[in-house]
């Protein structure tokens, strides 16, 4: 795939944010948060390309799209609709080096589909569509009814050691804090359980999609929430998980 050159985010002065004082690659501690920015249109193609490089080599991604050669290319396609989408219906916030970046969805109610949904994913997926179908019905059927904001995406290439995953959560988080709900992820790799236990998420649910793909579904309780505990915040019923054959308008894992 060819990848797009980056576009750092600017702060709302236009300004490129001074970077220079990153903490040496190292993950920062839990009291040192670095600064992240809200992510802007011209953003979508630099996260997407963080997506992509982040899930192309996980077990996750071989599943999703088994085709090793056209992994990247549908990959970045599907998640170019939904990082589109979390500028309309949610944020997405990038570390100032544009290293890292995670995607949002603020689940205060129900959220429509991307505009020609159907269409744009059978163009994206092809031949895989029924993985990405089924991806999604096996992630919104153990979903949270109860409003809260949505990590959707992590992307942050490379090793743990960079620090980049743990930066962008930090700062991202922090952000999200402020709206005073609760944070629902769900996650693939252990290394990621990890950092979001550092962050205070607790394990919610597995969703196994196969025999060998498992997410695992982790909630945080915002610092300021003052309404019911995150005991009493329900997911949605338990529902079989059937793969749809013929109903292509059944929406992918963010919505």
């Amino acid at each position: 795939m060819a990848r797009a050159g980056p576009r750092w985010p600017r702060d709302d002065a236009g300004i490129v944010p001074d970077v220079s004082h990153h903490n040496g690659g190292q993950e920062l501690p839990m009291n040192m948060t670095q600064p992240v920015v809200r992510a802007r249109w011209c953003d979508i193609d630099r996260i997407a390309d963080l997506v992509t490089e982040t899930l192309t080599t996980t077990g996750l991604g071989a599943w999703l799209v088994p085709n090793e050669r056209r992994r990247p290319t549908i990959l970045a396609a599907v998640a170019r609709i939904w990082i589109e989408h979390a500028l309309l219906f949610g944020d997405a916030f990038l570390l100032p080096n544009g290293t890292a970046a995670t995607v949002w969805f603020h689940r205060y109610r129900p959220i429509p589909p991307p505009a020609r949904y159907a269409d744009r994913l059978t163009e994206a997926c092809g031949a895989h569509l029924n993985h990405f179908l089924q991806f999604d019905q096996a992630l919104a059927a153990r979903r949270p009814t109860e409003a809260h904001n949505h990590l959707a995406l992590l992307a942050a290439p490379g090793p743990a050691e960079s620090g980049h995953a743990a930066a962008v959560l930090a700062g991202a988080q922090q952000r999200m804090d402020t709206l005073n709900l609760p944070t629902y992820a769900e996650i693939f790799t252990d290394a990621d359980r990890k950092l979001l236990r550092r962050h205070a998420y607790t394990h919610r649910d597995v969703v196994p999609l196969d025999d060998h793909t498992t997410a695992h579904a982790m909630w945080r309780s915002s610092p300021l929430w003052k309404g019911r505990s995150s005991r009493n915040a329900r997911s949605a019923a338990r529902r079989p998980l059937v793969l749809p054959h013929d109903n292509p308008s059944t929406r992918w894992a963010l919505h």
